[in-house]
Order: C-alpha cells, then sequence, then structure tokens
C-alpha cells in the first residue's frame, strides 16, 4: 500500500516543513475519491445535490416554432413582394394564436394571425413582427407595416432552441442550482440520480475550550471553531457530524478519532497539531494513520495536517477516512478550510468544482510580506466612481482575531514568491459573497 508521504514525496516543491500551498492542494486533490453510492431524489429535494447521471432532454424545448412577443405572424415571402413593388406589407388578418391555444389551420401568403407571445407560429407563418410596428389597414380586417419594419424570420423562437431531444442537458458532476430544478421541471422530470451526501464529521481539542451554555472559568473560552466549521460545511451541502469538544487526553483523543473514521468520510479537527506538550494528534496519527504533511507555507494556516486515519488498530485495518487537522486559531481554520479542505470535500461529493474567483485590486496601503509563503489577508474591497476596485487590510492580521473576518470582505492574496506590497500595487482578492 503506497502511503500518502510517500506519494507527496514525489510532488513538485514537496518540502515536509513548509509545503507550499499548490504543492498541498495537488496532494490532497489526488486523495479526494468521489463517493460512489447514488440515489434517486424528487426535484424539490435536489437542490445542492451533485448530479450523478447525464440528463439527456427527452423532448424539444421549446417543443413547436412559437412567438417571441406580441404581434403578428405571416410568411416571409410577403416582405419580398412588398420590396421588389416598393411599397409597404398589407396583410389580411385570418385570426388568433394564443399561448396554449394554437391557429387552426394554413396562412395564406396575404394573409397574417394575431399572436401572443409564448402561442405556436401558425403553419405557412415563419416571421413576427412586433405589435408596435403595426398599424390599421386599408379596411377592418388588415394590418399594415414598412417592408424593412422587420428582417424574415425575426422574432420566432424554433423548436429545440433551448433544447434539443437526445441532447444532454445537464452533466454529471454539476451542483443543482435553483435555475437547474426549473430546467429538469421543463423537460417533465420530477427524479433524479444525485451523489449521497459526504458524511464529514468535526470536533474540536484542547481543555480550556467551553460549549455554548457552560460558564467560563479562568483560562478558558468559548468553542467557536465548531460554529464556523458547521457553517462552511453546511454551504457545501455535506452531512455534518458535529463530535463536539475532546480533551487533551491521548485515550479521548484516540477514542473520538477512531469512532470518527468509522462514521465518516472526512474527519476534521480543530486544534492539537501544532508543537505544543499538549498536542497528542501527532502521535497518535503515527499508529493509526498515515500523514502527508503537517505544516504549510501559509499564513494564517501554518500548522495543518492532511493524511488517512483507520478506525482499527493499525494503517490499513478498519474503515479509512481522510483526516484534515486544522489548527486551532479560528481565522486559520477558515482560511485552511477554503485553501485545502473545500475543494477536497466538493470532489468527494462528486462535483466539479470551479476555482475560486479572484479579481485584481488598488491596495490602498502598503502591506508588509516575506517571500516563502502564501499569504491570506483580510481585506476590505470596494469599487470607486469609475469602478476600479480598491482594497485595504482590516488592521490586525492575527490569526486569533475573528473579529476581522466579520468586518472583511475579501481575502487579499499574496502569492508564495511575492515581497512587500507598496501602497497603489494591484494584489489579487477573493471575494468574500457566495463563498463565506
Amino acid at each position: 500500500m503506497t502511503t500518502l508521504n510517500e506519494f507527496s514525496r514525489c510532488v513538485a516543491q514537496y518540502d515536509p516543513h513548509a509545503l507550499p500551498v499548490p504543492a498541498a492542494q495537488a496532494i490532497v486533490r489526488q486523495w479526494a475519491a468521489p463517493v460512489t453510492a447514488v440515489e434517486r431524489v424528487a426535484l424539490r429535494d435536489a437542490l445542492d445535490r451533485v448530479l450523478a447521471a447525464d440528463i439527456v432532454s427527452p423532448i424539444d424545448v421549446p417543443s413547436h416554432d412559437n412567438s417571441a412577443m406580441d404581434g403578428y405572424a405571416f410568411p416571409r415571402a410577403a416582405l419580398a413582394a412588398a420590396q421588389s413593388g416598393g411599397s409597404g406589407v398589407e396583410l389580411t388578418v385570418a385570426g388568433k394564436a394564443l399561448a396554449g391555444h394554437p391557429f387552426a389551420g394554413r396562412v395564406a401568403p396575404n394573409q397574417c394571425v394575431r399572436v401572443m407571445t409564448g402561442a405556436c407560429i401558425p403553419e405557412g407563418c415563419d416571421t413576427v413582427v412586433p405589435q408596435e410596428l403595426v398599424e390599421p389597414g386599408t379596411d377592418a380586417s388588415s394590418v399594415r407595416f414598412a417592408a424593412d419594419a422587420v428582417a424574415p424570420g425575426a422574432n420566432r423562437r424554433l423548436a429545440g432552441e433551448d433544447l434539443a431531444r437526445g441532447h444532454a442537458a445537464l452533466r454529471a458532476g454539476r451542483i443543482l442550482r435553483a435555475s437547474d430544478l426549473g430546467l429538469l421541471a421543463s423537460l417533465g422530470i420530477g427524479e433524479v440520480s444525485v451523489r449521497r451526501r459526504l458524511r464529514v464529521a468535526f470536533f474540536s481539542t484542547g481543555d480550556e475550550l467551553r460549549s455554548l451554555g457552560e460558564p467560563l472559568d479562568a483560562g478558558s473560552v468559548y468553542d467557536s471553531n465548531r460554529y464556523t466549521l458547521f457553517a462552511m460545511l453546511r454551504r457545501l451541502n455535506v452531512d455534518a457530524l458535529d463530535l463536539g469538544v475532546v480533551r487533551d487526553e491521548p485515550a479521548v483523543l484516540e477514542a473520538a478519532l477512531r469512532s470518527a473514521a468509522a462514521s465518516a468520510d472526512v474527519v476534521l479537527t480543530s486544534g492539537g497539531v501544532s508543537v505544543g506538550e499538549a498536542d497528542f494528534t501527532k502521535q497518535l496519527l503515527r499508529t493509526f494513520g498515515d500523514v502527508a504533511f503537517w505544516s504549510l507555507a501559509m499564513r494564517p494556516g501554518r500548522p495543518l495536517a492532511f493524511g488517512r486515519i483507520w478506525s482499527g488498530e493499525r494503517p490499513g485495518v478498519g474503515l479509512p477516512a481522510l483526516f484534515f487537522g486544522l489548527p486551532g486559531n479560528p481565522v486559520a481554520v477558515m482560511v485552511a478550510f477554503y485553501q485545502i479542505v473545500r475543494e477536497v470535500l466538493l470532489l468527494m461529493s462528486g462535483a466539479t468544482p470551479q476555482p475560486l474567483p479572484t479579481i485584481h485590486a488598488a491596495s490602498r496601503q502598503a502591506i508588509r510580506k516575506r517571500a516563502g509563503r502564501t499569504e491570506f489577508q483580510r481585506g476590505i474591497a470596494e469599487q470607486d466612481a469609475h469602478g476600479q476596485w480598491h482594497v485595504t487590510p482590516t488592521g490586525s492580521q492575527s490569526s486569533g482575531v475573528l473579529s476581522s473576518m466579520s468586518e472583511a470582505n475579501c481575502f487579499i492574496v499574496l502569492g508564495h514568491d511575492e515581497g512587500t506590497i507598496d501602497e497603489g500595487e494591484r494584489v489579487a482578492i477573493m471575494l468574500f459573497d457566495g463563498l463565506i
């Protein structure tokens, strides 16, 4: 069995003491095996689920040629006749077509049909002139308009123009959105096959942590990391298993990790992966785990462990789970989750994740940075009157200042090789909107 550590050493830029962020992302991506179980769900229960198979359209959408607006449908030959004669177009109104109530019969070359938006184009017609371009004709049963008022074939939506029968409407791996549910409904599809939800167990470690509702004694703090983790996991629509706070005792921590591995596909912990005397996770994972790396060239989030653990007594025995040991500081937890963990969870859910979008903005102040690590600073981005983006760091960039994440609306992304940023220099930013 190839270990993660052996595999990791073959990755470019591998450094066990300060692994660059792109190298860490490449390593974890290789071990993100998608869940294979599939289930059928009703359309109303499919929002944010991952599509397990391509959806092939069973019908043409729309099912018939139809009018794109209110007006009059007529044969395009009438335009050519009027243009050759140097006159306007005058047509006799043969009837009316409404959405769901088509005109019966065929239209003659000198006739037209009053049509409403969505109505079937009558037989013999292929062009629609908008009603606002039409005026009464020489008698009560006719209308007229300029020959150059409309192009041949205009304002007609063709059958199958949206989706053609037999073509893929949605691809496997898509996270279903509100518009997708409407699209599926337009095809008459009421159930879809989706991947089962990924199961992610998470807990916090530390004797100083207290759950909400418990009194704070000297040196203790409320556990915030479980709530940020829960919220971030919920955004990804996984089954999140909250295992609470685990004490800094090897036996207790070992039992929690084995139990988590037995019940989940992925295990997330916060705290306990640094070099402190009471950080036992590293010791335990040597016994029943397989670790790829422990430290990243990233700020915040340097102490971050990735590997596999098993529910049994040693590696390869019992049920396996991927393991992420996140830092204990609140901001570092969020940065590590979004930059390292998020994509893996999406891949394991069977989704096809897209890179997190970044834009560029001018920094309103100088930013101290040393080359050799990737930094994700909190910032406030805004557009000026000319639509240009500017960004300002949120003051203290300490990984323990969670309020700065609430104040910020973006990450300022400073690459591995970048140094200090001058005022006015353009930097990459990753907006929180749609992410956090």
